[in-house]
Order: C-alpha cells, then sequence, then structure tokens
C-alpha cells in the first residue's frame, strides 16, 4: 500500500471512531515490543479453523481496512477451501503449532474457531508467543483450561475477546441500563432457556469402521481429545453433542443468553448446581443412558452467592425445548423470549424479559414500556464486537476495552461449565454389593470456587480438568 493510500484509509478509520488516541504515533512494530501494534501497519491475522463459523469470523475481521489475512489453518482442507480461495495471498497449515512456529514473525492476532476441546490449547500458544487472540466461545472446554486463560491473559497482556457477540450489543448495555435504574429491585431468580440443540444428542456411540477421507488429518481434528475412531458423524458440525469435544446445548449458547446476567449482576462463581436430565427409554421402565453423548434436554439449576452479601441469585437453565412458565404478566398473544431463546430477571420491584442475545429488553407487563425513559448511561460499540478486537489490538494491549476480555470471559465460562457438572454427573453408574445400579450423581453439587472442587461427589471432580491426549499440553498452570 502506498503511503498516499494508507494515509487515506487511516483517516477513515479514524473518522468512525477507531483508533484516535493511536493515531499520534507513527512508531516501528519492533520497537512497541511483543504484543502491540504500530497504528502505522496492518494488524496481521491467522486464523485456526476456518470453515464454517471460522470462515464467518475471518469475513467480519476483514471488514477492517487495516486487517490482513495473512495464514490459515484447518486441519480438514474441505472445510478451508472457501476461505483459501478467498484470501489467495495466505500461507496455510493443518497444524496450528508449525502455522505459530514458522510464521511467529508475520503474525500479531490469531482468530481460533475450531471445536471446543481445541479451544484452550491453540488459545495459549499463541499467547505464549504474544499473540493477541479472539476465541470463539464457549471460551474453554472444561473449567480448568478457563481458569488458565484467565490468569494467561494478564500474564501474557494480550488483547483477548471470545466470540459472544452479543456481549458488544445495544441489548446487553441497554438492559444494564434498566436494571440500574432501579426498576424491578434487586434480582432474587434469573430463568433463561434456549432451543438448542438442533444437532444429535442423547444417541448411541457410533460404531463402524470408517475410512478417514484424504484431505482430514484425523489425529490432528482429535486434538488433545482421548483418541476415537474416526466417524463422519463427529464432524463436521455435530461434534457439539458429544462430551469429547464439545459442551452441549448450554456451552453453545449460554455464553450468548446469560451475558447480561453475568455482567450487570454482583456474582461471578456458584457454590452449587443441580440438573434434571430427559433420558431415552426402550422399554417400558428401563433406563437407557448415553454416556458420550450430552443429553437431549435438561434443566439446570445454579446458585450464586451475591458478592456484596446480599444473599443468593438462583439461576434456572432450560434446553432442548423445554421452558419455563411465562410469568402472569405475558399474555399468551406476546412473546417470551424469540426463536433461539431468553432470559427472564425477577426482581422485587418487577420483571425484566430480554430475547436471546441479550436483545430487546422489555419490563413485563409490556405496558410499563410505553413513554419508558432511562437515559444512556453505557458506552455503545457501534463497530462491533469483531471490529472492537481489531481496534483494541491496533491501539495495544490495556489502551482500549473489548466486551468480552478473558478477565471477564474466563469466569463467565467456568460459571457455565459448573452446570455440565451435574448434567455429567448425572448419568454415572455404580454397582451395589448385590450387584444392581446406582446413580449416586443425581445430586445437588457443592462447588468450592476458589479451588475449583466439587466438596461432596468426588466423581464429579474428573470432568474439571479433562485429561490430555500423550504429546498435548497447556504448558501452563495455574
Amino acid at each position: 500500500m502506498s503511503k498516499k493510500s494508507l494515509s487515506q484509509s487511516r483517516r477513515n478509520f479514524i473518522k468512525n471512531g477507531a483508533i484516535a488516541a493511536a493515531s499520534f504515533f507513527i512508531v516501528p512494530r519492533h520497537v512497541l515490543g511483543r504484543g502491540f501494534i504500530a497504528p502505522s501497519d496492518k494488524l496481521n491475522i491467522a486464523g485456526i479453523g476456518v470453515g464454517g463459523m471460522g470462515a464467518g469470523d475471518l469475513a467480519e475481521l476483514a471488514k477492517s481496512p487495516l486487517v490482513n489475512i495473512v495464514s490459515l489453518c484447518d486441519v480438514d482442507d474441505r472445510m478451508a477451501k472457501g476461505a483459501r480461495e478467498k484470501y489467495t495471498k495466505a500461507s496455510y497449515y493443518k497444524d496450528f503449532r508449525e502455522m505459530l512456529a514458522k510464521e511467529k514473525n508475520t503474525i500479531d492476532a490469531c482468530c481460533i474457531s475450531t471445536p471446543d476441546h481445541t479451544h484452550a490449547v491453540a488459545t495459549i500458544a499463541a499467547m505464549q508467543l504474544g499473540k493477541h487472540v479472539y476465541t470463539q466461545k464457549p471460551l474453554t472446554h472444561d473449567i480448568y483450561e478457563a481458569r488458565v486463560l484467565t490468569n494467561a491473559a494478564k500474564k501474557y497482556k494480550v488483547v483477548t475477546q471470545m466470540g459472544n457477540q452479543g456481549g458488544s450489543g445495544e441489548g446487553v448495555r441497554r438492559t444494564q441500563e434498566i436494571y440500574k435504574a432501579g426498576l424491578i429491585g434487586e434480582v432474587k431468580e434469573v430463568q433463561a432457556w434456549t432451543n438448542r440443540p438442533i444437532w444429535p444428542q442423547s444417541i448411541p456411540t457410533p460404531t463402524g469402521t470408517h475410512t478417514v477421507p484424504n484431505e482430514l488429518n484425523w489425529d490432528l481434528w482429535l486434538g488433545p481429545a482421548k483418541h476415537i475412531d474416526y466417524n463422519p458423524a463427529y464432524l463436521p458440525f455435530n461434534w457439539r453433542g458429544w462430551w469429547a469435544f464439545g459442551t452441549g446445548a448450554l456451552g453453545d449458547m449460554a455464553c450468548h443468553i446469560l451475558d447480561p446476567f453475568f455482567r450487570m449482576l454482583p456474582v461471578d462463581y456458584p457454590n452449587s448446581a443441580e440438573c434434571s436430565v430427559a433420558n431415552v427409554y426402550r422399554e417400558m421402565w428401563r433406563e437407557t443412558i448415553y454416556t458420550d453423548s450430552c443429553p437431549m434436554s435438561s434443566i439446570i439449576h445454579l446458585n450464586y452467592p451475591r458478592k456484596d452479601g446480599k444473599g443468593n441469585i438462583k439461576l434456572s437453565w432450560y434446553d432442548g425445548g423445554l421452558m419455563p412458565q411465562r410469568p402472569e404478566e405475558l399474555s399468551p398473544e406476546e412473546a417470551f423470549g424469540d426463536w433461539g431463546g431468553g432470559i427472564l430477571f425477577i426482581g422485587t420491584k418487577g420483571k425484566l424479559l430480554c430475547d436471546c442475545y441479550g436483545a430487546n429488553p422489555r419490563l413485563l407487563p409490556l405496558k410499563k414500556n410505553e413513554g419508558l425513559n432511562v437515559p444512556k448511561t453505557l458506552a455503545r460499540v457501534p463497530e462491533g464486537h469483531y471490529i472492537q478486537w481489531v481496534n483494541a489490538c491496533i491501539a495495544g494491549y490495556g489502551k482500549a476495552k473489548t466486551s468480552s476480555p478473558f478477565e471477564y470471559a474466563g469466569p463467565f465460562t467456568e460459571s457455565i461449565l459448573m452446570g455440565n457438572l451435574a448434567l455429567r454427573s448425572w448419568v454415572l453408574e455404580t454397582k451395589t454389593a448385590d450387584g444392581k445400579t446406582k446413580l449416586p450423581g443425581r445430586k445437588k453439587l457443592v462447588w468450592d470456587a476458589k479451588n475449583m472442587k466439587v466438596t461432596n461427589f468426588d466423581e464429579a471432580n474428573a470432568f474439571v480438568r479433562i485429561p490430555y491426549r500423550e504429546g498435548w499440553s497447556l504448558n501452563e498452570t495455574i
């Protein structure tokens, strides 16, 4: 790019509120040091996982005139085809570790859009090289990984963002403003729901022998997960319903739907979790339990002690088509959330309802919204979730904010995944002395958040930190 063209590009960028503060410094990248990008340069981004959602993520990032997609990585050539055809000058790899090793002097930031089980290993590898990271939700596959990434964000001083785009939306901010105006009083209970899963769950483990496609490196696709023979039932999308790779409906959607809850209320970690799960029955009175697959539908109850010491907030989550009872303030014809789900805040003075992603917040009954005048007190993100991260990367660590930095997204993800400990405990079987099957995990789990440990059912702790396959490691400790 010529100096004239670059100058014009930067003027347009600043006009849109991109990097006004940083625009006064024209400094070479090497002077700023690891993790800092000179405003005179483009932000060189590498994509790890570039099919499906990854392709969409890169397309959004590339809308910035100061972004350059320089490298692509995907274990499946079929999934990478579109991105490779679009970003023809970008280098291409199948192993992100090789890409980071060879391109570390070229890459400034990484966008990580792999299946859940690979989020943490790819993200921490980039952070350890001083690269800014945008990682899809949920941030990690297990609770331990989330704690590691939370700490790593502070340690490596890079700009981070989790991909819960609603966190930068108007709805989440408007919800906070309505709440802070005192219109519903103190929140005592929250109900949230989603229509997910929209992929198979609560099904038998796939069997049979299948040939791995030539375009796919199955060993790399497995990454840190335990070895499982290739089966087309797992990919490219249905991995979400298998515990080895995904986090089910809760992991997929709670980072969107619960964002206003976690963002505006004085909570961090729950102190207990319990659930009920829909099971499959093959014959009368005989329960069939599939331990490898996430449940088809569930209800999860999490209890959150308020950080201000004023009691507790009860959160109830519904998925798989299950929903809480409609509030009496809502008429039968009025929408209870939207197609994707919703969240209801029940306060001491009233109720507040939002759609999926925290959109369209409204008081109940709806007539309370007529003439409602709550001032805007929170800054908006007109550039959107993706470009907000780009701008912050260009400005440099500590110079600009993102909506879901890992300091926020890590504890948020931990909180959500606590619900999955209850789900996985639900199906744990033991045998009594007389050979009968017992399901001891169907209880309220008591959680010690500081030490990341279930204190009343030790078997559940096996899911707090899921063992990695030999050859894989975070190379990071808490």
